[in-house]
Parts: C-alpha cells; structure tokens; sequence
C-alpha cells in the first residue's frame, strides 16, 4: 500500500455527541451546524473538546455568561472601533 492510501487508525476517526451543556443553555442549539454542536466522546463536555472552532466559542461564551448569571446577546453584536 503506498502512502498516499494508508488505512485510518480507529482513533483517527472522529466520533463525536451533542454537548449536553450547550444543549442545555443554548436556546439556538438545534439550529447550529451538527461538527459545533459535537465534542468528542471521550472526553467531558468543555470548550476544548468540541471539534470545531465555532463550538468551542459559543461554549465559552455560554460559560462565562453563566457564571455572570445572564445569557450573551443573541443579536449581533455591537461593532467597536
């Protein structure tokens, strides 16, 4: 087999669920693009085990609205400078 057709390791394929945090506190949850609603299933469900970029910060923004005790505008955001 050369290097170019190499058989996928079975820790090398994704295998991902819903975060149960988001999907508890985000209202828009069911809406979002399945690879940002994923973590990766060995983990816990935090900001850095979600697959993408788009997911780790919407979890984080719900994070650190919680801890502030409200939830982040769900409009757009206002533009600075």
């Amino acid at each position: 087999m050369d290097s170019y057709h190499r058989q996928p390791h079975r820790k090398e394929q994704p295998d991902g669920r819903d975060c149960k945090f988001c999907a508890a506190v985000d209202p828009n949850f069911s809406k979002r693009n399945p690879i940002d609603r994923w973590v990766h299933g060995s983990l816990e469900d935090s900001a850095t085990s979600h697959m993408s970029e788009n997911g780790h910060v919407f979890h984080l923004m719900f994070e650190i609205a919680s801890k502030r005790g409200q939830r982040p505008p769900l409009g757009d955001l206002p533009k600075s400078a």
